[in-house]
């Protein structure tokens, strides 16, 4: 797999109702088609409006992903959305451990990294998320923790196709605290030795992106880190004004 450009991923959450969707959409191919990105550009919105996004966004450079999906491809398992069904909604890739999905719901590595292939065999691209909380990183485990949730999240399915792994530090997300540039290289450099240890040479051109608060003002330095594929950006993902910069700065 090679790497050659930068994924910037709008992560909508719990957020957006289809006048939202339009707008943002409406913004962002008119701005895109006077300036196409040099970046791979994705929007996960909630599922209400997955299949919405993919008509709206049809023939255009906007990819569409899922927030989460079962390990399982049907059952009874009500609420739940399944790999095949965000690829038959339009979606292209999905969102698998993301820390709230951790936090909130009590995800395991075991369960992230059943997703993940779950998203594989549905033809889907997983973006598998990792980090820290500040407990963890205050006690010197950050690095650890990480490395160990990258090992056992990532599924040999992965190989030979598309997928992205996020690093994103629990205490980062949504709170406007960053770590420092030199902390997100560290961590990042982690991941990526152990995804070559976990998957071999395969490996190596699948991007890491960073996610965790970020802004437009902050995206430029971010994204000039090494080993920073991109960026799952939550918040700032909301409003064309905002997510456009970003995407810039890729």
């Amino acid at each position: 797999m090679k790497q050659s450009v930068k994924l910037i991923a709008g992560n909508w959450k719990m957020n957006g109702l289809a006048a939202d969707l339009d707008a943002v959409v409406h913004d962002l191919k008119s701005a895109l088609h006077t300036e196409p990105a040099i970046c791979r550009v994705a929007i996960c919105p909630p599922a209400t409006l997955i299949s919405r996004l993919a008509d709206a966004v049809r023939g255009h450079a906007i990819e569409v992903g899922g927030q989460d999906c079962r390990a399982e491809t049907h059952g009874a398992y009500t609420g739940g959305v399944s790999a095949p069904m965000l690829k038959d909604a339009g979606a292209r890739l999905v969102i698998v451990g993301h820390s709230e999905r951790r936090q909130e719901f009590g995800e395991t590595d075991l369960l992230v990294s059943a997703k993940a292939e779950a998203a594989v065999g549905a033809g889907l691209s997983p973006i598998i998320c990792v980090g820290e909380t500040l407990a963890q990183r205050e006690a010197g485990r950050a690095v650890e923790v990480v490395r160990t949730q990258a090992m056992n999240s990532l599924p040999q399915a992965v190989l030979g196709g598309e997928f992205a792994v996020a690093y994103e530090p629990v205490w980062a997300i949504g709170t406007g605290l960053t770590p420092t540039l030199e902390q997100i290289e560290e961590i990042h450099r982690a991941v990526r030795a152990a995804m070559l240890e976990r998957l071999g040479l395969g490996s190596a051109g699948a991007p890491i992106l960073y996610g965790g608060s970020v802004k437009p003002d902050n995206a430029r330095d971010i994204l000039a880190v090494p080993e920073v594929g991109g960026a799952l950006v939550g918040g700032a993902s909301l409003k064309a004004a905002d997510f456009l910069p970003i995407i810039r700065a890729a």
